[in-house]
């Protein structure tokens, strides 16, 4: 999977690699902002005290 998507991107491979981690970057940011607050909502953990 990584092979073919290093084949498709454009470019000499500082370019490819330039891509590829602004992408991980947008993913990572759309995890924290979009993702992970609508999955605490579903996920509420449960009163625990510890003594």
């Amino acid at each position: 999977m990584y092979g073919a998507l290093w084949r498709v991107l454009p470019g000499p491979w500082w370019l490819r690699l330039l891509i590829l981690l602004l992408a991980a970057a947008a993913v990572v940011y759309a995890l924290f902002f979009y993702v992970f607050p609508v999955v605490g909502l579903w996920l509420t953990p449960e009163e625990v005290t510890v003594e």
